[in-house]
């Protein structure tokens, strides 16, 4: 029996992951992460500050020429503390419908999708990412995504709280189309074309691909789509300057900076919505349980891509978590039992340490339940689970 296979069956349909960090090279860290001070430029000063970590990814960054081989994606433990050896991608490659089920598998041949902690102390910049249609000519996938933020992560909100979404129903194609023009010139200010909304802990939103957002600083949770792929339209963002590749740099060769096939990247209808918060903001959603000591809510629906749900177990108490679809959980807060395995939210990691906070659930199991034990006497213990699109209890719109 192969190493992973043991795992899985130990695990009776679990598997634990280890944390997985990503830099970036523009912006800075928020540091709320949980990993150690000094460990923010663990990948040396040249790639820039650990800003993201990467959860239940098979996905690999799209982080410059010197991103590693496996950058970015998931790896599962395979001892009781020692850091995993096996990527997640060969374990869903060996399970394959026994991890994700038949329909993925059938559909996708993978999981295809996975979720991220980002924690930047500044604003992001103006960008979109691609749908299927451009992200094709590039080798690529469409990258819509889901936000929510998570309070247990949000003692601090940074710099600037407030995000920007799509333009003003007033802006024309000219306007937009001139900012564009001018990225190597002047700062072109195209988020005065946009409108910001101030971030509001333990609620979220939903971007389809083709939408131009400017994440605000706080620390977010974002389920997305399988991939890593960006247009950045904004030349300066808070002081610092975003070179010209960051432009173009999803473009195909015969497009590299053809002002005009950047237009076509946006989704000028959906940018352009008077109701857009009433369309793509997301307040939690309560899911019914039938039990007293845990609750649940969606927090990232009505779309074709991705969900999440927050899950609370009060202190004290032990509960059953029972979903139609495999996912992948993270422990936001509190310390106890997942499953076979325990579970705690980390204080402070150092980098390369394995964490007891992140598990990947089979369908099997998730349809069978998975029995969480509370053993904080005053902590609720609080999870974050990411679906793909496969799950049917997910709400269909916003009400």
């Amino acid at each position: 029996m192969s190493v992973i296979r043991e795992v899985f069956r130990e695990g009776e349909g679990i598997l634990k992951l280890t944390p997985t960090w990503v830099p970036r090279g523009f912006n800075e860290p928020g540091k709320r992460l949980r990993l150690h001070p000094d460990d923010y430029y663990a990948f040396g000063m040249d790639r820039g500050g650990i800003c993201e970590r990467w959860l239940g990814s098979v996905t690999r960054a799209m982080n410059g020429p010197k991103t590693g081989e496996t950058e970015g994606m998931s790896y599962v433990s395979t001892g009781r503390g020692e850091p995993g050896a096996v990527l997640f991608a060969e374990a869903v490659g060996e399970l394959k419908a026994e991890l994700v089920g038949e329909e993925l598998w059938d559909r996708y041949g993978t999981w295809p999708a996975y979720s991220k902690l980002y924690d930047y102390d500044r604003p992001l910049f103006f960008h979109l990412h691609l749908d299927d249609r451009h992200a094709e000519k590039i080798g690529r996938m469409g990258k819509p995504e889901a936000y929510y933020f998570p309070r247990q992560y949000n003692y601090c909100m940074g710099r600037f709280p407030l995000t920007y979404f799509g333009f003003d129903p007033s802006v024309t194609k000219n306007e937009v189309k001139a900012c564009l023009e001018h990225y190597d010139a002047l700062d072109n200010k195209i988020t005065e074309l946009s409108r910001a909304y101030r971030i509001r802990l333990g609620t979220g939103w939903y971007t389809p691909a083709g939408v131009v957002h400017a994440p605000g600083s706080a620390v977010t949770y974002e389920p997305q789509w399988n991939s890593d792929v960006n247009t950045i339209v904004e030349n300066v963002t808070m002081g610092e300057v975003n070179p010209h590749h960051l432009l173009t740099d999803c473009q195909p060769e015969s497009e590299k900076g053809n002002i005009r096939a950047l237009m076509d990247q946006i989704d000028w209808k959906e940018n352009t919505r008077p109701d857009y918060k009433e369309t793509y903001f997301r307040e939690p959603v309560k899911r019914p349980t039938g039990q007293r000591r845990i609750r649940e809510q969606w927090v990232a629906y009505a779309n074709d891509w991705v969900a999440a749900k927050e899950v609370t177990v009060e202190p004290k108490s032990k509960a059953v978590l029972t979903d139609s679809a495999c996912y992948c959980a993270l422990i936001v807060q509190g310390h106890g039992s997942f499953g076979r395995y325990e579970c705690e939210t980390p204080v402070m990691l150092r980098f390369g340490d394995c964490s007891a906070d992140e598990f990947f659930v089979s369908e099997k199991a998730a349809k069978n339940g998975i029995v969480i034990e509370n053993n904080s006497c005053c902590e609720p213990l609080v999870i974050l689970q990411n679906f793909a699109n496969n799950n049917k209890e997910v709400p269909k719109e916003v009400k």
